[in-house]
Parts: structure tokens; sequence; C-alpha cells
């Protein structure tokens, strides 16, 4: 009787917890992705088909992977401005190191795919390191990385583009399993892991108190320095899985590539309920956030309006998210 009833207690909880998440954050950020939907799908036939909207999944695919990791780092109150420049970086040093490789070569596509994630996972350790011991402003530390990790693309590649990868590379960004685009499947995966880790373990209940109330955090045994790392670490190797998915889309890697795509990520993850200030955020919400921008794009475009117009509007609602977060932020003081 005594564990029925804890159960149903428990129950209880979860469902006024849900309930209060539904009302207060992913609830009316949900229900404007399905209104912009409607409107859209009147407007234009031909958004509400499986082709348009697999599209927006697959377009979607690298911003949404790369934003996993920035959730994290936003949480704690952090912020990267290198993960544009390290999705091409990772892209173009795995490109240059199976540069002359076949199709069918298997262990050069997989080196390939280590080597990516390497890099990723090295230059965001190295934001950690600069954040969490230097005690340096994530703003400027990841801007200057931002820089450095653009311009050694550009210098490894000779500001040319590189092309054709082994399959076992490739398929990440250009198969199909089980009718379903690679990319979709690698983000979904993705996204899957991160709510995972941020939710259920440890790690992403330290984040949290890291982000609430650093001090807090510290003085009840937190290893506040390690969770700061561990997370812009992980945005690197994020950022990295984007870099694969896009030079496998795409058959190549471009010095040019994921240009500006850190505003998306930023977008992606605040849209979607995450606060600059830290200390809230989930990762359900960015993956809203990240399709809302999606389905935002796709459905101006297929309304034929002007691309310049779409990118004022991604502007637009950029701004009303964080306005909607410095609201909500200056109400709990």
């Amino acid at each position: 009787m005594t564990s029925t009833a804890a159960n149903q207690a428990d129950s209880e909880a979860r469902s006024r917890r849900i309930i209060r998440q539904l009302r207060t954050g992913l609830g009316p950020l949900l229900v404007a992705l399905i209104l912009i939907c409607i409107g859209l799908s009147i407007a234009s036939p031909e958004f509400l088909t499986t082709s348009t909207l697999t599209n927006i999944m697959v377009q979607v695919s690298v911003v949404g992977i790369a934003a996993v990791g920035g959730t994290f780092v936003i949480i704690t109150s952090g912020i990267d401005l290198s993960v544009g420049s390290l999705v091409a970086l990772s892209g173009m040093v795995a490109a240059t190191v199976m540069a002359g490789s076949s199709p069918g070569n298997v262990a050069l596509g997989i080196g390939g795919l280590g080597v990516a994630l390497a890099v990723g996972a090295l230059v965001g350790a190295l934001n950690g390191l600069s954040v969490a011991w230097l005690r340096l402003v994530p703003f400027i530390v990841t801007l200057a990385m931002m820089a450095m990790a653009r311009g050694l693309t550009l210098a490894i590649s000779d500001g040319r583009t590189k092309f054709d990868f082994p399959n076992a590379f490739t398929a990440f960004g250009a198969k199909t399993l089980a009718g379903l685009p690679a990319p979709m499947i690698v983000m979904l995966v993705v996204f899957v892991i991160g709510h995972v880790l941020l939710r259920k373990t440890t790690f992403g209940h330290q984040v949290f108190a890291v982000g609430g109330n650093k001090e807090a955090a510290r003085l009840a045994g937190i290893p506040v320095n390690r969770v700061i790392f561990l997370t812009y670490t992980l945005a690197g190797a994020t950022a990295a899985v984007a870099g694969i998915v896009l030079a496998g889309r795409l058959n190549s890697a471009l010095p040019s590539a994921a240009n500006g795509l850190e505003l998306q990520v930023i977008a992606g993850v605040v849209i979607g309920g995450t606060s600059l200030a830290g200390g809230r955020g989930s990762i359900v919400g960015t993956f809203i956030g990240v399709v809302l921008i999606g389905v935002i794009n796709v459905g101006l475009s297929l309304l034929g309006v002007n691309p310049f117009w779409t990118q004022f509007i991604q502007g637009g609602v950029i701004f009303a998210a964080v306005l909607l977060d410095a609201v909500s932020q200056r109400r709990k003081l």
C-alpha cells in the first residue's frame, strides 16, 4: 500500500510538473509552432506535404545538432560564438585527412569521423579551459576562437573546396534509413542523448545548478569549473557532428561553410526557452525552437518572400525571444 501510494504521489507530481511546463514554457511555444504551420499550410498548399516537412528537418539538422551543445553552455550562463567556425574546421580537417581516398575506403572514412570529432572536442575543451580556469569572458574567448578556427580552416584548405569522401564518412549526411534522411536521424539521436544527459544524469543537474548560482553550487560541493569545462567540450563535439553531417550532405568541405551558424544556434536555443541568464532551459524546447526557425524559413520561401526580408523576420523573432526572456527575469527580481 505504501509503495502504491508513493507511486501515485510521484505520478501526480510528474503530471503537475508537465502541466506547469506547458503553461509557462513549452506550451505557448508549441502552440505558436502549430499556428504558424496551420497558417502556412493555408497560404501555401505545398507546405503541408511529406517532402516539405522532411526538407525542413534536413535543413535544420546541422543547426539542431550544434544547438544541443549550445543549450548546455547557455544554461550555465555562457555563450559560444565559435560553433559555426568549428563546424567548418572539423569538416575541413577531416577532408584533408581523407584527401585522395576512394569511396570504398572504409578505414579512412572512419578515420575522418574520428579526426573531426577530436578536433571539435579539442577546440571546445580550449574554450572551456579558458572560461572555467582562466576566468576569461565567454563572449570574448569564443569570439577569438571563432576567428582563429575560421582562419585555420582557410589556411588548411588554401581557400579551396575539397570534394569526394569515402562512403563511410558521407553516410551520415547523404544516406537514408527506412526512408528517412540520415541528417534527420542523426539530429534526433543527438537530441535524445542530450535530453537524457540534461534531465536524467547528475551532470545535467549540476549544469542547472551552476547556471542558477555558481557560488551556491560551489558551496554545495559541485565542481563548477569541471562542469563548465565539460559543457564547452560537449558543445565542440556536437559542432563536429554537425560538421560531419554538413560535409557528408554536400560531399564537400567548404572554407565558408556554416558562416553565421552561431547566430542560428543561439536563436534556436533562446527561442526554445533557454534563458541567457542561465539556470533554465530544455533540450525539447531547443528542438521546437530550431524547428520553428526552419518552418519560418521554408514557409517564407514557399510564399516567395524576398530572402532579405526573411533575414529581417528571423532577427525580429530572436529579438522577441530575448525580450520575453528579459521580462521574465525582471519579474523574478
